[in-house]
């Protein structure tokens, strides 16, 4: 459905799509299927939009802009191509902004040129968002930063991705967190006039014999770590001082988990996708690893891993 009152010259416009009225569409625009198309927006030439694209009121759509299917764009959200637009004065090809599959660009919200939107990704409205946002990961503010994670990769929920902890009162030292095989581990604790002792052995407590370790610190606290997965490497975090919130995931589920004691660890399989984020400002994150470092072992593209997540 196209009203009589937008001026609509594409031809590539998929089945069920609905364009309202005062909606200005170029030529070269590609539009898939099941696509609402609010009133009070433009669309250039350059611009592809995948099936049961919703595009609210307000919205400018310029070249160099890929939506992917099943996006939500808010009412009144600043698309840009150009980091330094001059009147008259045109780059030979304009920056690319990439919108992926799933993601939720909330109203009013800016978005500067050449970033990708990752899958599934929540933008809270009228964030300006200046570096490319992780799959699934929820920005806020100005300039925006991840303040969380929804929940999972299948569900439709989109809440805040659950957090997960030593049950209160439980003595058991090892709790699966119920993503894949990830395990929270309650170390030895030892306390007394003369100064506390944290203790876990190989691979008594902590299930691996290690290889590497490493530490992570002097993080800013807006920054986030990790976004990879591993092949074959084990891998086992305590932060030994401070606190910093560990997002974990399979695939199909994701949780999170505050490491703020030295005495409690958690530990990563192969084939978990890992986020650190939200470190305190003396945060200290202690990691062991099951192999020496190797860069063939690293995941570092979410959909590449979940594509190898469903195989196995």
């Amino acid at each position: 459905m196209i009203h009589h009152f937008a001026d609509v010259k594409a031809t590539q416009i998929g089945d069920g799509t609905k364009i309202w009225q005062w909606v200005a569409v170029f030529s070269g625009a590609k539009i898939g299927a099941d696509v609402n198309i609010c009133a009070h927006c433009l669309i250039e030439d350059d611009v592809v939009i995948g099936d049961r694209v919703t595009v609210k009121s307000g919205v400018y759509l310029w070249n160099g802009i890929r939506i992917e299917d099943d996006v939500f764009i808010g009412p009144n959200v600043t698309f840009t191509n150009d980091k330094f637009p001059r009147s008259k004065i045109y780059p030979d090809k304009f920056l690319t902004t990439k919108i992926e599959k799933g993601a939720t660009v909330g109203g009013g919200a800016v978005l500067l040129p050449g970033i990708t939107i990752g899958q599934g990704a929540m933008v809270g409205a009228a964030a300006v968002v200046t570096k490319s946002v992780p799959p699934y990961a929820i920005v806020t503010g100005s300039p925006a930063r991840i303040t969380g994670y929804v929940e999972s990769a299948i569900s439709k929920s989109n809440e805040a991705s659950r957090t997960v902890g030593m049950p209160d009162g439980s003595n058991e030292a090892v709790v699966k967190v119920g993503v894949g095989e990830v395990t929270l581990h309650r170390l030895k604790l030892v306390t007394d006039m003369r100064g506390d002792l944290s203790v876990g052995e190989f691979p008594r407590d902590i299930p691996f014999e290690p290889k590497r370790y490493f530490l992570v610190f002097n993080v800013p606290s807006e920054k986030t770590r990790g976004e990879h997965a591993h092949r074959q490497c084990h891998q086992f975090l305590i932060c030994v001082k401070g606190s910093c919130a560990v997002v974990v995931d399979d695939g199909k589920s994701r949780c999170e988990v505050l490491l703020n004691s030295p005495d409690m660890g958690i530990h990563l399989p192969p084939m978990t996708w890992g986020i650190q984020y939200k470190y305190s400002s003396d945060a200290v994150l202690l990691v062991f690893t099951s192999d020496y470092y190797s860069a063939d072992d690293y995941i570092r593209n979410y959909s590449e891993f979940v594509d190898l997540a469903d195989k196995n």
